[in-house]
């Protein structure tokens, strides 16, 4: 009997001992998440310059594993950088801790998303630059999942003021020839010696750099900012938006 006890304590020690470093890594991964991540995901995961992380199955990263790995080496081609700095181990917990993240249930958003794709495809002219399961122009970023991407504030944010963060690949650039003709557009390609641009047209136009002035307007952009929508307007819109997570 005094053996049989002794077992049982063991074990319960173990099992709390076990419980406690869960929550003592869950920890660090939180506070590692908030110093290497929340910048561009948001501090909940919400997503932000990043995409949403507060979902039940990341598509790049379906298990610790690879989101372990995804955090180390970064996502080639896109803006998701490699933390060479983290160890192994660190990288690890910020998984385990993101991985939490998609157990937090999703918040409804006020505004009717019905409402919003009117306001999309009407009053917005939004498919004009963007392009939503195949319908719309590519001038400005892909929107067929965007509501995956981004958080709900993001996007108010992005309507209000669309400078405020500006995506990467969609740097805005005003080029004034010698004889005064001035061109701005989204820069296509730049090298040492020339710069090309796609206008609001969706015409491409080169320069060579030696015989142009090349203004780079880091935060500004040929989006317009939707400031006279009214308060449930911008609601509607923004759940709209949201919605938009990639499935047909």
């Amino acid at each position: 009997m005094i053996i049989s006890g002794i077992v049982k304590t063991g074990l319960v020690f173990f099992a709390l001992a076990g419980f406690a470093a869960a929550q003592t890594d869950s920890g660090r991964g939180q506070k590692l998440y908030e110093g290497h991540c929340s910048l561009c995901h948001g501090e909940t995961g919400g997503g932000g310059k990043g995409p949403s992380l507060a979902r039940p199955t990341l598509p790049r990263a379906p298990n610790l594993e690879r989101l372990t790995e995804v955090i180390q080496q970064g996502i080639p081609g896109t803006e998701m950088p490699g933390a060479w700095q983290l160890t192994e181990g660190e990288a690890r917990q910020i998984a385990q801790y993101v991985l939490s993240l998609g157990r937090t249930p999703i918040v409804k958003l006020p505004g009717d998303p019905a409402r919003g794709r009117e306001l999309y495809e009407s009053r917005g002219h939004c498919s004009s630059c963007h392009i939503i399961r195949g319908v719309g122009s590519s001038f400005g970023p892909e929107l067929t999942d965007v509501g995956a991407r981004r958080s709900a504030e993001y996007l108010r944010e992005a309507l209000l003021k669309p400078g405020a963060s500006v995506p990467d690949g969609f740097l805005l650039v005003k080029v004034t020839t010698r004889e005064g003709q001035t061109v701005r557009g989204i820069r296509v390609n730049e090298d040492s010696f020339s710069i090309q641009l796609r206008d609001a047209s969706n015409r491409f136009h080169s320069f060579r750099k030696d015989s142009v002035k090349i203004e780079k307007e880091f935060h500004q952009s040929l989006m317009p900012a939707y400031d006279s929508f009214s308060a449930a307007e911008l609601d509607d819109l923004v759940a709209y938006l949201a919605s938009l997570r990639g499935e047909s």
